[in-house]
């Protein structure tokens, strides 16, 4: 199986990318995942030797971007990793480094040093600012996951502001250098949403499984469940092809939280 980028259908404003898988923590943790954000380790390893078999190769969503227009996206693929967990730098970051791959990584910007409050399961630290750095200088992509991880969809304008501008503005400190992407907490988007995201000079953005519109700004993505086997990710695979297919609904963007994100 070769990745490649489909053609876009005439008249439609579709980003059509190779697959863009989402992993949120990834931790050899026995702690209850309620909501199953945890892949183990092995498992990442096990999916991303299934990658290399395939001979594809993962990459992170910027990169995969600028492929794509470069014509050179064919035999790549897209690893990003919600929320900022630490155990990113010990986990993903040597798995990803032994099979010469990279990720995106999307930091929630106001709980730096903290812990994913948000959550009303098990409390999982995030990243300082140090580690952030830490990630970034290992070759990985830092995006932006707003400031305190809200659903974004139906916002008041001035709360939507402060998180997409705002969380841009703080990683772009941390890093010294600008924040290309951006990812929406629980998949949650509108319009308004989207727009924010763009007129705050955003390069692209994501969402979860959503391709509709599947534009620059709301790119969609794999959802890697803890239980997934490589079977499950050749499926996922096919099921994107499939998907970026078929036609978009004359419908108004609105798109309200999915599972498991």
């Amino acid at each position: 199986m070769t990745a490649h980028a489909e053609s876009t259908p005439a008249g439609s404003d579709r980003t059509v990318t190779p697959p863009v898988f989402m992993y949120h923590s990834i931790s050899p943790s026995t702690e209850p995942d309620p909501h199953r954000l945890r892949v183990h380790p092995s498992r990442l390893d096990r999916h991303l030797r299934l990658l290399s078999r395939l001979g594809l190769r993962g990459v992170s969503l910027g990169e995969l971007l600028r492929a794509q227009e470069q014509g050179r996206a064919r035999g790549l693929v897209g690893l990003t990793f919600d929320d900022g967990y630490a155990d990113f730098l010990d986990h993903a970051v040597p798995v990803l480094e032994r099979h010469g791959m990279t990720g995106t990584l999307y930091v929630v910007a106001g709980r730096l040093g903290g812990a994913n409050d948000w959550d009303d399961g098990p409390r999982l630290p995030i990243m300082d600012a140090d580690q952030v750095r830490a990630v970034a200088a290992a070759g990985h992509e830092v995006g932006s996951h707003t400031m305190t991880h809200p659903r974004l969809a139906g916002a008041d304008p001035a709360d939507l502001a402060r998180e997409v501008v705002e969380s841009r503005r703080v990683l772009s400190a941390v890093l010294q250098a600008e924040v290309p992407g951006f990812c929406y907490p629980y998949g949650s988007y509108d319009d308004a949403a989207a727009e924010a995201v763009r007129a705050a000079g955003y390069d692209h953005a994501c969402v979860t499984g959503d391709y509709d519109p599947g534009d620059r700004f709301t790119l969609p993505r794999c959802y890697v469940s803890p239980g997934d086997t490589t079977v499950h990710v050749v499926a996922r695979m096919v099921r994107h092809r499939v998907r970026v297919r078929k036609p978009l609904p004359a419908s108004p963007t609105s798109r309200g939280p999915t599972p498991s994100e």
